[in-house]
């Protein structure tokens, strides 16, 4: 597809895009959940409602699928499985969404949808409606959806017209950071055949931009502006890595960009995109945190980096490294490509849930 790319005849994630659609399946009730489609504030969502009587208000999960904001879908077989799963393991009302697609829609949109999905449950309302107790709610996702999720917990604290406040949020090998895309995992994971560097330089850029020279200055990790330096504290790797991940590498200072590129495309400066630009007076204030990140990945440091800011933040946070897994580990657990290791993480995620939710 990359060549196909080269010439011109698709775009890249088009083809990508293909593949997902292929997994695509209905939205199928069964003896334990009830499975819609429908929409929450305008966004579609797919809904998992447990059918037994619960003693109790339930808790809540909402939930963001990764695929580089570019792909996915909260119907893919693999998100399916796993959020009828949680419905059915925690007795939870989920909501998985269906947030807009770059290249079609770039950043914020899919902040946007995530937010405005999330804030409409938060109702105290939609929340009684459907049997959910309003201090067990939590925002989860994985990959481009544990930055969503990171980014909805963070604005969440800024927006006076919420009541509501999450009780956890979850972040499954997210993607936090747009500012050093040469930290140690993005050196010793280049190649990794699941997410290569430049699928995620690719991946960032798409959601800001189709402007190549964005892509291109991220690739050779030149695309910050020195007026925007102070941001580089959030994301110190020599910092906020433990020294087994630190082995072997040298800080260097980031070589700056131009400010142009910047000025076009603020979007990857911003936050929202980025939570782990976010200072730590805000950061103190986030809930109680899971995070798993995956030895093989080239987004693995930017997970443990923000387990070690929220932790210096005094957020009570469980980070959970799984040293023999890559990224997206954890969609591998049904069908044909079904695998010990993911399995093990969607136990561990989902006992963290049941015990902390």
């Amino acid at each position: 597809s990359a060549v196909a790319d080269w010439l011109g005849l698709t775009h890249y994630m088009d083809v990508l895009m293909l593949i997902t659609d292929a997994e695509y399946v209905e939205p199928t009730s069964d003896e334990n959940v009830t499975v819609t489609d429908t929409e929450f504030g305008g966004v579609p969502v797919r809904l998992f409602v447990p059918r037994k009587e619960s003693a109790g208000l339930r808790r809540g999960v909402v939930y963001f699928h990764g695929g580089g904001w570019c792909l996915g879908h909260a119907g893919m077989k693999s998100y399916d499985h796993l959020t009828r799963l949680t419905s059915n393991m925690l007795n939870a009302v989920v909501v998985s969404v269906n947030y807009r697609l770059a290249p079609k829609y770039r950043f914020p949109a899919q902040f946007e949808d995530v937010y405005t999905v999330t804030k409409f449950f938060l109702q105290s309302s939609v929340l009684s409606q459907y049997g959910v107790d309003p201090a067990r709610v939590c925002v989860a996702g994985d990959s481009a959806g544990g930055n969503l999720a990171a980014a909805v917990a963070q604005q969440l604290l800024e927006d006076s017209e919420v009541k509501t406040k999450l009780k956890a949020q979850a972040l499954l090998y997210p993607a936090l950071q747009t500012l050093d895309l040469n930290l140690p995992s993005y050196q010793d994971h280049e190649n990794n055949p699941l997410l290569p560097k430049l699928l995620m330089v690719r991946f960032w850029s798409e959601y800001f931009t189709s402007d190549v020279s964005l892509r291109e200055a991220m690739a050779s990790n030149k695309h910050v502006p020195v007026e925007s330096s102070h941001l580089f504290q959030f994301v110190n790797w020599s910092r906020l890595l433990p020294a087994e991940m630190k082995r072997g590498h040298v800080y260097a200072e980031p070589t700056f960009g131009g400010p142009e590129l910047a000025q076009k495309h603020p979007g990857f400066l911003d936050p929202r995109a980025a939570p782990l630009l976010a200072d730590d007076s805000r950061l103190r204030r986030l809930p109680l945190t899971y995070v798993l990140t995956c030895e093989h990945d080239v987004l693995r440091d930017d997970g443990v980096m923000y387990a070690a800011r929220l932790r210096a933040a005094a957020v009570p946070v469980t980070h959970d490294h799984a040293k023999d897994a890559f990224h997206g580990a954890m969609m591998f657990v049904s069908g044909p490509a079904k695998l010990a290791v993911g399995h093990r993480l969607l136990n561990r995620y989902l006992e963290w849930l049941k015990e902390n939710l």
